[in-house]
C-alpha cells in the first residue's frame, strides 16, 4: 500500500523498480498533505493534475541518469516555481513568477516532482517559524515547541513524510535550526553552490538555498542535483560535488570550550552535546576545544549594520510605502536599518574583517567544527511571551556561519533524555561540504534515529563511493599526509577529500627516513615487500600541481598498485634517499610504526 511507503529515495526507487507508477506517488503525497490536517504547512499546492502530468512525462526509469526520478519535493515560498505565486509569507508582496528558480528547474531536470510551496517566517527573517500571517506549521515531533524558522513549512513537510525533500533557505541558520527541531537533516551549502536566481533575497551576500531531507544521502542527492553553476547569478561559485564517500578514519574536530558553551540553563541539551562528542570520538575524532568568543562576536553582527541594511534593501519599497503589510516583529527588526548610514555599514565590514583574524586560525587548526544546532528548545508559549529573545538565542551556533563563508550540515542524533530530538551541526570551510556530510551520515547511522516524525527506520547504508570523481585525481597517502597526521592539512587546504582506507599490493617496503620533525616515510616497490596500509584521497585536478610542487626529495609522486589491483598516483621514494633510513615494513603501515614509537618513548 502506498500509504505505508516510506518517502526516502531508496524506498521510492525500489518501489519504482517494482512497477509503482510515479503518478500514484504524487497523488499519495497530496493525500498525505490533506490527512496531516495542518493547513499552515503549505501556502500553495501544485495542481494535482499538473503534478500527475509531470510524473507521466518522466523519461523511462533510470535512477543513475535521473537520481531524483519520481521523488516528490517542496520549495519554500520565497523560491520561484512556475505556476505558483511567490509570497515570501507576505500577501501584499505576492507575484506570479514567469519561470522556475534555477534550483527548482535543476531538480525537475533530475526527475523530481514539485508538490507545493511551503510557509516561512516572513521574508525569511526568523529562526522560530511563527512569524507568518498565514499561521504557522506545528512542529512535527512535539506541537508544543516551535517548528523552527524561517524554513518552517519546508522542514515540517519532510519530517511528516509528506514529501521526500524540500528546499529551504539559510542566511542565519534557517536550513539548520528547523532540521534539528524536527529530527531531520539540513544541509547549509557553501555560499554560491546553489544558484540564487529566482530567490527572494534576505541578505543577498549571505543567502543560500538549503536542503531538508530524511537522510544525509537523500539531502546530498538533492544538493548535487540542484548545484548547477549559474553564470547569471553574480554570487555563484562552481563546486564539484562528488558522491558521498566514507568519513576519514581520524580527524580533528573543534568544539566550544566548556566555558564558552551556551545552553541557557538547559542541562539536558548540554548532556546531549557531551554524548555527541563521545560519538565523534568513537568515529575517530580528536576533540579540540576552541574559545568560541570570537564566533559569538561575529554572530552578533548579523542583525547589525550592513546586514540589516541588506534585509531592508530587499523590501525597501514595501517598508517605505506599505510598512503596515509587514509582520510587526519582522518590521521592527528590519526597520532598524532606517536609522543606519553607509558609514555604519562600512564599520560593520571592518569589524567583521578584524574578527576573522581571530576566527581564521581557529578554523584552520581543525578539520571541522561541531556545535549544538541550537542551545535549547523554546515553546510556542515562550514566543508568545517574548517574540525576540528566544529567536536570538536560537542563532547562537548558526548566525556566524555564512558571515565566515563556512558550509554546514545539521544531522539527527538519538533523542535527548526527555525525548526531544537530538542534533549536531558540523561546520567547515566552504568547499568541504562532502567531508562533513560523510561524517554526518556516519553519526546519523550510529545513532539509529528514526526519520523525522514518521517512525520509519533509517534505510540500509548505500555503498560509499571509493573512486575519485570528475575533476579529481586519486592520491595514495602513505604517511604524514594521512588523516589526523601532521601534514594532512596540506591536502585538505587544497580541497582534497578522503575516499577510502586500503592497502597496497604486497610488493612494497616502508622506511622511516632520517630527519624531521615530522617523521616521514619512504615507500619503495621491492622484492620481499608487504602490503602497506594507506589512504586514498581525491585531490582537485586544478590543485594537484600546487600540491606536488611542495613534495621534497627524496619523495616523489609515482603510480602505486593497491591491494585490489587498481592503481593510483601516490607517494614513492627514490632508492638513493634510503641511506640511513630504518626499514619499518614489519609494522604494515605508518600509523602502526608511530604507535610503536610512541609506546617506546613513553616507556623510556
Amino acid at each position: 500500500m502506498l500509504q505505508d511507503l516510506p518517502f526516502d529515495i531508496a524506498s521510492l526507487h525500489a518501489a519504482y523498480a517494482s512497477g509503482t507508477d510515479p503518478r500514484d506517488v504524487a497523488a499519495e503525497s497530496f493525500r498525505r498533505i490533506e490527512a496531516a490536517g495542518d493547513p499552515a504547512i503549505f501556502l500553495h499546492l501544485v495542481d494535482p493534475a499538473a503534478a500527475a502530468a509531470a510524473a507521466a512525462a518522466l523519461p523511462p526509469f533510470d535512477p543513475v541518469a535521473y537520481p531524483l526520478w519520481g521523488v516528490p519535493f517542496a520549495a519554500k515560498d520565497n523560491i520561484d516555481a512556475e505556476g505558483c505565486p511567490t509570497t515570501a509569507a507576505c500577501p501584499a508582496f505576492a507575484y506570479q513568477p514567469s519561470a522556475d528558480a534555477t534550483a527548482v528547474a535543476a531538480l525537475k531536470a533530475a526527475g523530481a516532482i514539485l508538490i507545493g510551496k511551503t510557509n516561512l517566517d516572513q521574508f525569511a527573517t526568523g529562526l522560530v517559524g511563527v512569524r507568518s500571517p498565514y499561521g504557522f506549521p506545528r512542529n512535527a515531533v512535539d506541537p508544543l515547541i516551535v517548528p523552527g524558522g524561517s524554513s518552517s513549512g519546508s522542514a515540517v513537510s519532510v519530517a511528516r513524510g509528506l514529501v521526500s525533500f524540500s528546499l529551504g533557505t539559510d542566511t542565519a541558520g534557517s536550513g539548520r535550526v528547523p532540521a534539528a527541531l524536527n529530527n531531520i537533516v539540513g544541509i547549509k551549502p557553501s555560499l554560491g553552490a546553489i544558484s540564487a536566481t529566482g530567490l527572494v533575497p534576505a541578505c543577498r551576500t549571505l543567502d543560500t538555498i538549503s536542503i531538508f531531507a530524511l537522510t544525509v544521502e537523500d539531502a546530498w542527492a538533492a544538493f548535487r542535483a540542484a548545484a548547477v553553476y549559474d553564470r547569471a547569478d553574480a554570487y555563484a561559485r562552481p563546486f564539484d560535488l562528488a558522491p558521498l564517500a566514507a568519513p576519514a578514519p581520524t580527524f580533528r574536530v573543534g568544539v566550544p570550550t566548556p566555558g564558552t558553551r551556551k545552553f541557557f540553563g538547559d542541562a539536558i541539551q548540554a548532556a546531549a552535546f557531551a554524548d555527541a562528542l563521545d560519538a565523534l570520538r568513537a568515529l575517530g575524532g580528536e576533540v579540540v576545544e576552541l574559545d568560541f568568543t570570537p564566533f559569538y562576536d561575529v554572530a552578533e553582527m548579523l542583525y547589525e549594520g550592513a546586514w540589516v541594511a541588506e534585509r531592508y534593501a530587499a523590501i525597501e519599497q514595501m517598508m517605505r510605502e506599505r510598512p503596515e503589510e509587514v509582520h510587526p516583529v519582522t518590521r521592527a527588526i528590519i526597520g532598524k536599518a532606517e536609522g543606519l548610514s553607509a558609514a555604519d555599514a562600512f564599520r560593520g565590514f571592518y569589524r567583521l574583517q578584524a574578527l576573522k583574524r581571530h576566527t581564521d586560525p581557529l578554523i584552520d587548526s581543525v578539520d571541522l567544527i561541531a556545535t549544538p544546532t541550537m542551545p535549547t528548545f523554546y515553546s510556542v508559549a515562550d514566543l508568545e511571551a517574548d517574540p525576540v529573545t528566544p529567536n536570538s538565542n536560537n542563532g547562537t551556533y548558526t548566525n556566524f556561519v555564512n558571515l565566515l563563508d563556512m558550509c554546514g550540515i545539521a544531522s539527527p542524533l538519538a533523542a535527548r533524555s526527555d525525548g526531544r530530538p537530538g542534533s549536531i551541526t558540523l561546520l567547515a570551510r566552504a568547499g568541504k561540504d562532502a567531508q562533513i556530510a560523510a561524517l554526518a551520515s556516519a553519526l546519523h547511522r550510529r545513532a539509529g534515529a528514526t526519520l523525522g516524525a514518521t517512525g520509519w527506520a533509517l534505510p540500509a547504508a548505500p555503498e560509499a563511493a571509493t573512486v575519485a570523481g570528475p575533476g579529481e585525481i586519486a592520491l595514495v597517502a602513505v604517511g604524514a599526509h594521512m588523516s589526523g597526521l601532521p601534514l594532512n592539512g596540506e591536502l585538505t587546504r587544497l580541497g582534497a577529500r578522503f575516499i577510502r582506507a586500503t592497502a597496497t599490493a604486497p610488493d612494497y617496503k616502508l622506511f622511516a627516513l632520517p630527519g624531521g620533525p615530522p617523521k616521514r616515510p619512504g615507500m619503495v616497490r621491492a622484492e620481499g615487500g608487504a602490503a602497506i596500509a594507506v589512504e586514498v584521497w581525491a585531490v582537485p585536478e586544478a590543485q594537484f600541481g600546487a600540491f606536488i610542487r611542495g613534495v621534497p626529495a627524496p619523495l616523489g609522486i609515482g603510480t602505486v598498485t593497491l591491494a585490489d589491483g587498481t592503481t593510483a598516483k601516490g607517494f614513492i621514494c627514490e632508492n638513493a634517499g634510503l641511506e640511513g633510513a630504518e626499514d619499518v615494513t614489519r609494522f604494515g603501515g605508518w600509523r602502526a610504526y608511530l604507535a610503536d614509537l610512541a609506546a617506546k618513548t613513553a616507556a623510556a
